[in-house]
């Protein structure tokens, strides 16, 4: 019995991404509003090892797994380790795969992934956003020179939501924060200004983003993080930075992730 002071867990497990799996999920909970669940997908899995790992954690919080293995050893591993735990489990594939056989019979291929179409463009997001992940929040700085296009802001003015967005675009996003204290890479001065976007924002509206920022970590909005001087000091620092780089801005004030990204899509087309 799930404790009812908490929200279900139900962990979605796929050897591909598990948008499919998930999409279930969400469609069968959404019969029951009144108890909101955490979904917690594990993807890509092709290895016993995760499997052991997710149903220890799921074991752990009394959840349960719903799944889209189609690898039958794989398949067969869940289904005892949930059985012997004592775990809920959901196969949301097999069923049916199994009546597509009988009805058409034919075996099916047992390859994970087919629901995706593996064409050049597929393959070029899943890189782009592989790329994202790598070099987001100036991790690598040696990405920049790689990147179609690099955002240079201070902290909570998007950079990494509209990077993953861009990414989806099949575009190669790299990102640095802007901080007085840290010097920017000296690559980011080598990036072709008009493959460089500088991210702006209004003071009162970054203090407010920050204070809710604090707040949601359980933090005194009377930190230096949102205090009003600092953010002064920190835009103006970045002003100086987009200047001397050269860059184009945009205004991310009172704009949606997809607004700003379109903005930002735009001006790369005119260049």
């Amino acid at each position: 019995m799930i404790p009812t002071n908490r929200y279900p867990v139900i962990f979605v497990v796929s050897d591909s991404v598990g948008e499919t799996a998930e999409l279930v999920v969400r469609a069968a909970a959404s019969q029951f509003p009144e108890r909101p669940l955490e979904i917690r997908r594990v993807p890509y899995v092709m290895d016993r090892g995760t499997l052991s790992e997710t149903i220890a954690a799921a074991k752990e919080v009394q959840g349960c797994i719903a799944f889209t293995l189609v690898i039958p050893e794989m398949q067969q591993f869940l289904v005892e380790e949930c059985e012997k735990k004592g775990i809920e489990y959901f196969d949301i594939l097999t069923p049916m795969i199994a009546s597509f056989s009988r009805q058409l019979q034919i075996a099916p291929q047992r390859q994970p992934g087919l629901v995706h179409k593996l064409d050049e463009e597929y393959f070029q997001k899943i890189e782009a956003i592989e790329f994202a992940v790598k070099y987001d929040d100036g991790r690598d700085p040696r990405g920049l020179l790689r990147a179609d296009v690099v955002l240079i802001g201070v902290s909570r003015t998007s950079k990494t939501p509209l990077s993953m967005y861009l990414a989806h675009k099949c575009l190669k996003v790299a990102n640095v924060p802007l901080v007085p204290e840290v010097e920017p890479p000296e690559e980011l001065y080598l990036v072709p200004k008009e493959r460089c976007i500088g991210l702006t924002i209004n003071p009162n509206q970054l203090n407010e983003i920050r204070r809710e920022r604090l707040r949601s970590l359980g933090l005194t909005s009377g930190a230096s993080y949102a205090n009003m001087s600092r953010i002064l000091e920190e835009l103006s620092y970045a002003e100086r930075v987009i200047e001397k780089v050269g860059c184009q801005r945009v205004d991310v004030t009172n704009r949606a992730v997809e607004e700003t990204a379109n903005l930002i899509l735009e001006k790369l087309k005119k260049n």
